[in-house]
């Protein structure tokens, strides 16, 4: 490394900002960092924080110290005649521990670089400790590329420190000494020991959150009417029900976050009672504790089924699902929320489209939740029943309507939907001759039962759910124009998967802690190159694929258990997904269909409930792209 061109470089950055290209981009970002907080080149040392203050910030990292304490320990007799030290810092810089060669160490307090300095980039510009933490990677930094000149006599190597459970920054570690010390295979040293951190704060965290679900399932016939979620120290999510993350969403969507009681994260565990009360009305928390030490807790729901109306035929008022409840942070996702509320408030028919297994239920769900009362939620699949079936389950029928008949007739879906949703799902399925007469019911807002002749009234609104192009298979003439008009008053496309970059990550943990809270075991936990596979798979079935291959992989690979890239399928690994960037939605339905029987191994039952159809429906599109593939091979 051209060191005696770095010192040029620093020199003339300092007399006029001119930045070379012969320094490092991650330094010389970190240079102008340090110029933006006001740091000097003169600067003599990194500040002190009081005795008091260190007190607390080290009992605030009891945990990261003794996961440390191996590698400290060891550094000890490692380091004692090398002329450097091994220093442990906290998220914010400050050095918690230093170990190793007591030259170093001595010499090292001539610039505060000793327990108790801050060496945040913030308050001594650019160093190997501050730059890691500043930059979330590891870095090595040599001589003239600190920014403070006093600073200079230096070699550092740092690499930052992650939770084990969400990835975020909690601390660093350094190797620190003179400059005639430099070697690079520090900075590979000190990742490997920020790796031999987080491996033993992840087995303690492991063991951690077997005792609180031991002490939940040890007290569970307490609480067998109430929704229940136990979590870990920091609000880590362990256990729940998927009703009981929809009820906390319900009292306060901002309670939990990421697979974290983000309200608990970061109070004394003193604070999570009168926390709990405050935040989750009717709510209690019981503390779970090891040795004297809060290690989680158990979050009660009392109360937390609301009364639901009976209507005719027994059907329940659905629980409201708020748009909160939708995983979504990308840009096309927060759109669509917006908009789906939107609609909502309008009261319109609406028409959600999007590939098989987006999630347009869950839209659905939403939009109806989103007006009080809400009413009954009622969902028909139009392409799960036979053709003969649909008609009387959609509008019911009279008794001795058809042979089989119930002797007392029954409710459809339309009287069901009363006051409430109708929510029709692959709606595109629904037979030519059955079109008109759904179009009379929702024009007249009366529905006659097969075999009846008395008209019922009925108030409801309507969502429909297509994963077809309707313009097109109106177009065609396999879709009634009016019908089409009537149902697609207002219209929302749902985006595929791929094209919602870092949700995939959020929903594989969110759907790792839901899995694993059914299961009642500790969540899997993915290494970066598995993380980065998920990233680049382009997923042809969507969320309902990803929650499929997440509790397979949870299955597979046990609780708690960390699954690196080698793990995961096959045409993940691979990248194999055929329809990446594909915008045609047949494209994509026929990727997809082509995609599940293979990977079904030709079982079209196995595939149909992975593609989440009904196998008569696969059978009929795979009859489809039969034929188109004959008429291509012609």
């Amino acid at each position: 490394m051209p060191y005696r061109e770095i010192a040029r470089a620093w020199e003339a950055f300092h007399q006029d900002g001119v930045a070379s290209s012969i320094v490092r981009p991650a330094v010389l970002a970190s240079w102008q960092r340090s110029r933006e907080h006001a740091i000097t080149a003169d600067r003599p040392a990194a500040p002190l924080v009081s005795e008091a203050e260190l007190h607390r910030r080290r009992q605030r990292n009891t945990r990261l110290i003794a996961a440390a304490r191996p590698a400290m320990d060891e550094a000890r007799h490692l380091l004692s005649d090398a002329r450097s030290m091994l220093i442990l810092a906290d998220p914010g810089g400050t050095i918690l521990e230093t170990e190793g060669d007591v030259r170093a160490v001595d010499t090292g307090q001539e610039v505060k670089l000793q327990r108790g300095g801050l060496w945040c980039e913030a308050e001594i510009g650019t160093n190997a400790i501050g730059t890691a933490l500043a930059s979330g990677r590891p870095v090595q930094i040599h001589a003239s590329e600190h920014f403070c000149a006093p600073v200079q006599r230096w070699t550092c190597a740092a690499a930052p420190v992650r939770h084990p459970l969400d990835g975020e920054v909690i601390g660093a570690v350094d190797i620190s000494g003179s400059t005639d010390t430099f070697n690079p295979q520090n900075l590979a040293h000190a990742v490997a020991l920020a790796h031999q951190i987080e491996a033993v704060l992840g087995r303690r965290m492991e063991m951690e959150h077997e005792q609180v679900l031991r002490h939940f399932l040890s007290k569970r016939s307490l609480w067998l009417t109430e929704e229940i979620l136990a979590f870990g120290r920091s609000g880590a999510l362990i256990y729940s029900t998927d009703r009981a993350l929809r009820e906390v969403a319900r009292r306060n969507g901002a309670f939990l976050s990421d697979g974290r009681l983000a309200a608990l994260r970061d109070i004394a565990p003193d604070d999570w009672p009168a926390r709990v009360a405050a935040l989750l009305p009717g709510a209690s928390i019981e503390i779970v504790r090891e040795d004297g030490e809060e290690i989680g807790g158990v979050v009660v729901l009392h109360a937390a089924r609301r009364p639901k109306s009976v209507t005719r035929e027994g059907s329940r008022e659905a629980e409201p699902f708020p748009f909160e409840a939708i995983i979504g942070e990308c840009a096309v996702m927060q759109e669509a929320k917006a908009k789906a509320r939107r609609m909502a408030e309008s009261g319109l028919p609406i028409l959600l489209e999007g590939e098989t297994g987006v999630g347009k239920e869950v839209f659905a769900r939403a939009i109806h939740g989103a007006r009080a009362p809400s009413g009954p939620f009622v969902p028909l699949n139009c392409g799960g029943l036979p053709r003969d079936l649909i008609a009387s389950e959609l509008f019911g029928y009279e008794k001795g309507a058809f042979t089989g008949a119930d002797a007392s007739g029954k409710q459809g879906k339309v009287e069901a939907a009363d006051g409430g949703l109708l929510c029709l799902d692959e709606i595109g399925e629904m037979p030519l001759e059955l079109q008109s007469y759904l179009l009379r019911v929702l024009e007249d807002g009366v529905v006659y039962r097969v075999g009846g002749h008395t008209g019922r009234r009925v108030n409801l609104r309507l969502v429909s759910m297509t994963n077809r192009d309707l313009s097109g298979e109106v177009a065609a003439g396999r879709f009634r124009k009016d019908l089409f008009y009537r149902i697609a008053a207002l219209r929302l496309r749902i985006p595929p998967l791929r094209e919602r970059g870092d949700d995939i990550l959020l929903l594989v943990d969110h759907l790792g802690h839901a899995a694993a809270a059914r299961a009642g075991v500790a969540p899997p936990r993915f290494t970066e190159a598995a993380r980065q596979a998920l990233l680049a798979y382009g997923w042809p079935g969507n969320v309902r694929e990803l929650r499929n291959v997440v509790e397979m992989l949870l299955a597979m690979g046990g609780a708690g258990g960390l699954i690196d890239a080698g793990d995961l399928p096959a045409e993940i690994r691979e990248g194999a997904a055929p329809v990446a960037g594909a915008t045609d939605l047949k494209a994509v339905e026929e990727a997809a269909i082509r995609a599940a029987v293979e990977a079904c191994g030709g079982n079209l039952s196995r595939a149909a409930r992975r593609l989440g159809i009904a196998r008569s429906t696969l059978y009929m599109r795979l009859a489809a792209l039969e034929a188109a593939d004959a008429a291509r091979r012609r």
